[in-house]
């Protein structure tokens, strides 16, 4: 392509959506608001040290993946944390692009297509994570990049296209783990999708994509088996699962034994913090002076991840309902400081990184990667040759009001979802009357796939952990493609002469269009 082409051409397109453009400038600028406001970037603690640490000293680490390190270690040529968020946010832009091109592809028009763009570009809560050193924005490009891939066409997907997906699809698992439930959804759309679970190729698409997504899978639990003698991601699985049973968990409707009952909570669930921030506080899980024990060891992993499973066991119920009511916190309003304040701290801009009431700066008193090395400070400097704690108010300042009213509400995401799940059940009608209710297997037009993924990714890590607002921000971005496509004009195999004015098949999110 000649290069002289390229600037008429971005003229042309930007033209003729405009709207979309307009609305990508917009979330251009608040980001480049964050970059000036905030140089370098933002930290969470633990996890971002782990990351860091991970990325100057490869190392697979028991408590968390450390996937997003590797991407870390690209970068790290370049020592700059800024380039690091910088692309972050180039990830995000490009998430909503994504999300545009795959609407305009089902039929959708540019106004809806770029109306269901804008909360993954403007949302003030998504930009804060993107200047984060954290593996969210990444995870969502990949998963993104997967789907853009799988529907792209409307026939069946090339071999080389669903092993480059399944490709992005594991490695986006690597960076982080709840992303595993994907490996499912994924293989299973291909099946489903127009009855092809009834075909040899249908067969051959779904193991094709699987067993794809599996290498980055097996390539970092051989890694970690070779520091660790483990064949598996992390061995914090147990302490998690553990926290998510601990909101209920009754030790005399359980009986646990030996080993169990040691770690079995005795104090009352009602006196019991949430579990995002019980698990970092309940002395039987942490090691003490009279209490040596650490809850990421194969062991103790075993241990912990037997005792909620039988806690799950003998209290399906109260399971099911923590589960429930946490998911339905996803939709609720105002924001609350869940599972703590010190965390929600995390999540938003401020005009200070240290406060009598909070420190967001890195500490320089340990490490979380190999501990007898540099502290998580000098991580800091070793990677990023800059000090952290820097506030430009200039630009910080707008950014910040910004962030405090412009996001995407509980009630919004919960409108999100069901104009969404319109697209995946459809209404056959005769005339005006009702003939009957069925779902739609259709990747094109439908919104099946983006649909289920956003609802698998939603409930995953609470149904392991706990409900966390950060874990909402991948959500986000595959419910905005659902809601949008299911504006998408419906398609189908009937020819023009075997179709009937009289009888007609549309989403039920059609009224509302």
């Amino acid at each position: 392509m000649n290069p002289g082409l390229l600037l008429p051409r971005a003229r042309r397109l930007a033209g003729e959506h405009r709207v979309f453009t307009w609305a990508l400038a917009a979330g251009a600028v608040l980001r480049l608001f964050a970059i000036l406001g905030y140089p370098g970037a933002l930290w969470f603690a633990g996890d971002s040290y782990v990351y860091v640490g991970a990325a100057l000293r490869p190392e697979p680490d028991p408590s968390k993946s450390t996937g997003y390190s590797l991407f870390l270690q690209l970068l790290l040529p370049f020592h700059s944390f800024t380039l690091v968020t910088a692309v972050q946010h180039l990830m995000g832009l490009a998430v909503a692009v994504m999300i545009y091109v795959l609407l305009r592809r089902g039929g959708v028009s540019k106004t809806w297509s770029a109306v269901a763009t804008l909360p993954v570009l403007l949302d003030g809560y998504i930009i804060e994570d993107e200047h984060l050193i954290m593996a969210e924005s990444l995870f969502t490009f990949l998963l993104m990049a997967a789907m853009l891939l799988l529907l792209w066409r409307p026939g069946p997907v090339r071999l080389w296209v669903l092993v480059i997906a399944g490709l992005l699809a594991g490695y986006a698992a690597v960076v982080r783990t709840e992303g595993a439930v994907m490996l499912a959804v994924l293989p299973l759309f291909l099946l489903l999708h127009c009855c092809a679970w009834k075909t040899v190729r249908g067969w051959v698409a779904a193991i094709t994509l699987l067993v794809a997504s599996l290498v980055p899978v097996g390539a970092y639990a051989s890694w970690f088996h070779s520091r660790t003698g483990q064949y598996d991601m992390t061995l914090s699985t147990g302490f998690y699962l553990w926290g998510r049973v601990s909101s209920f968990a009754n030790c005399a409707v359980i009986k646990p034994t030996g080993a169990e009952a040691a770690i079995c909570p005795t104090d009352p669930p009602s006196e019991r913090t949430p579990p995002g921030n019980y698990i970092w506080h309940a002395t039987v899980l942490h090691a003490t002076p009279k209490h040596p024990y650490s809850p990421v060891t194969p062991a103790n992993n075993t241990i912990l991840t037997d005792f909620a499973i039988h806690a799950i066991e003998a209290q399906p119920l109260d399971y099911a309902k923590t589960v429930f009511f946490n998911t339905m916190m996803s939709f609720g309003f105002p924001r609350i400081g869940y599972p703590s304040v010190d965390t929600a701290n995390y999540y938003s801009f401020h005009l200070h990184y240290k406060t009598s009431t909070y420190d967001l700066l890195p500490p320089n008193d340990h490490n979380w990667v190999l501990p007898e090395k540099d502290t998580a400070y000098a991580d800091w400097l070793s990677y990023g040759h800059q000090a952290p704690g820097v506030v430009d108010r200039v630009f910080a300042v707008p950014i910040v009001l910004y962030q405090r009213v412009v996001f995407t509400y509980g009630p919004l995401l919960a409108l999100i979802f069901l104009v969404g799940l319109g697209g995946v059940i459809g209404v056959r009608r005769q005339g005006r009357r009702v003939r009957s209710l069925r779902l739609h297997w259709s990747r094109r037009g439908t919104t099946m796939l983006p649909w289920l993924s956003a609802v698998a990714l939603l409930v995953a890590p609470i149904a392991v952990a706990d409900f966390d607002y950060r874990y909402l921000l991948p959500v986000i971005p595959f419910a905005c493609l659902a809601a949008g496509l299911a504006f998408a004009p419906r398609r189908t195999a009937a020819t023009p002469a075997a179709a009937s004015p009289a009888t007609v098949e549309s989403p039920i999110s059609d009224s509302v269009s």
